[in-house]
């Protein structure tokens, strides 16, 4: 796979996790909640993601799961 590959499949990643996500849910969010929650719409790094989450791994997914983020790992 070239790395221009990988950047296309990213992108598109991306945009589908912006499409899918349900705005409105994660703007009611807490700060905390809803700024890691875009990170990883933009990035797609669950890890890094649940960490600034300050929750544990299987609560960030769920939480994911309720704003409707497709989890592509």
């Amino acid at each position: 796979m070239s790395v221009d590959e990988v950047l296309e499949w990213e992108e598109e990643a991306r945009r589908v996790r912006r499409e899918r996500a349900d705005w409105e849910y994660i703007e009611s969010l807490p700060p905390r909640l809803r700024a890691a929650l875009k990170y990883y719409v933009e990035t797609g790094d669950v890890r890094l993601s649940q960490r600034l989450s300050g929750l544990d791994y299987e609560e960030f997914r769920e939480l994911l799961r309720k704003a409707r983020v497709p989890i592509v790992l």
